[in-house]
């Protein structure tokens, strides 16, 4: 996964659904439209539903990449419109 112009970056990990999605929003606050947020988190139900809610509020999943830990790294370009 390329570090291309991350903007920055967020550890959800430690934290369980529905606060997940709530850090990562938090976390797109910061950044501007067009910039990219990379997103560490666990498997399972974060890297099935953090993803899909992304996509469902205008925001474009770049890349999703599995981890050798078993951890995932989502890389997220934030949408215009937020």
């Amino acid at each position: 996964m390329s570090a291309e112009n991350i903007a920055a970056f967020v550890d959800i990990t430690d934290v369980i659904c529905p606060i997940t999605f709530v850090k990562v929003k938090v976390a797109l606050e910061d950044i501007d439209a067009g910039e990219l947020l990379a997103i560490r988190m666990n498997d399972g139900e974060p890297v099935r539903n953090v993803p899909r809610s992304l996509k469902d509020e205008g925001h474009l999943v770049a890349a999703v990449e599995r981890r050798v830990d078993g951890t995932f790294t989502v890389l997220v370009r934030k949408g215009g419109n937020q």
